[in-house]
């Protein structure tokens, strides 16, 4: 049996007294594209975060690529493996740095030395040319913004992208040609993603699985077509399928 990508068990997170993760547990297969949806406060963000390692987990166990990390101080291995983009393309650029600084930066971090031909491509990749090389984020659109993150992460060459609701601050126009960009860089790269939405539609979409999260559990795992088909369990789902703007019931 293949390996998996991610591999989360029993994973709990307390914030103060709160327990925002309740011993939560999934599996990734590699270049699999894996959906958590909830509403806000379901602990769906929580989990990226502590898999990203930006929050601590206090117990449970997270694997990658079948080796184990711990809750904090993770090597340059794993973010050469594991990149994340962010929810707010605004507040995820440095505003004072330009767009050849940021890239470059996690070049220099990881001991690239083709620096040039590499952020040149990564433009490329992203529909961005050599042009927005020396602009800073303040000159450039919220659409523009998102996808030099997205090239920032792409630009060492990870397996695993997590994506903290990468579209949900842009216009819906702008937010199909980011899908676009993401759905066509996971094949061209064979990556694996785990994409955190509220949006059903959106994750329909894009992944082959999806988890259901609510008060930081997992309700239960689907794969898309079960909602179109009603093929699921959990009347949370139902709640959460009726409540979404991305459906409509007949």
């Amino acid at each position: 049996m293949t390996e998996p990508a991610v591999s989360v068990r029993d994973m709990r997170v307390i914030f103060d007294e709160y327990v925002a993760l309740k011993d939560v547990s999934v599996s990734v297969q590699p270049k699999e594209s894996f959906g958590i949806v909830g509403e806000s406060g379901s602990g769906k963000s929580t989990l990226l975060r502590a898999i990203a390692g930006l929050n601590s987990f206090v117990s449970g166990d997270l694997k990658v690529n079948g080796k184990s990390y711990p809750a904090k101080g993770r090597d340059k291995t794993f973010y050469r493996t594991v990149q994340m983009v962010f929810q707010d393309p605004y507040g995820s650029l440095h505003p004072r740095q330009t767009v050849d600084r940021l890239l470059l930066e996690p070049l220099a971090i990881h001991g690239f030395t083709d620096t040039e031909a590499r952020i040149a491509r990564a433009l490329d990749e992203v529909g961005l040319g050599n042009g927005f090389r020396f602009r800073y984020s303040h000159q450039l659109s919220g659409g523009q913004r998102q996808r030099i993150a997205i090239a920032r992460a792409l630009i060492v060459e990870p397996k695993i992208l997590l994506l903290d609701e990468p579209t949900s601050a842009l216009d819906a126009s702008i937010q199909a040609e980011i899908l676009n960009l993401l759905e066509q860089a996971r094949r061209d790269r064979d990556l694996t993603f785990i994409m955190v939405s509220h949006d059903l539609g959106v994750i329909s979409h894009m992944c082959d699985r999806l988890a259901v999260m609510k008060g930081g559990e997992v309700v239960e795992t689907i794969l898309p077509e079960a909602l179109t088909s009603r093929a699921f369990e959990a009347d949370y789902t139902r709640q959460l399928l009726v409540a979404s703007e991305g459906f409509r019931r007949d």
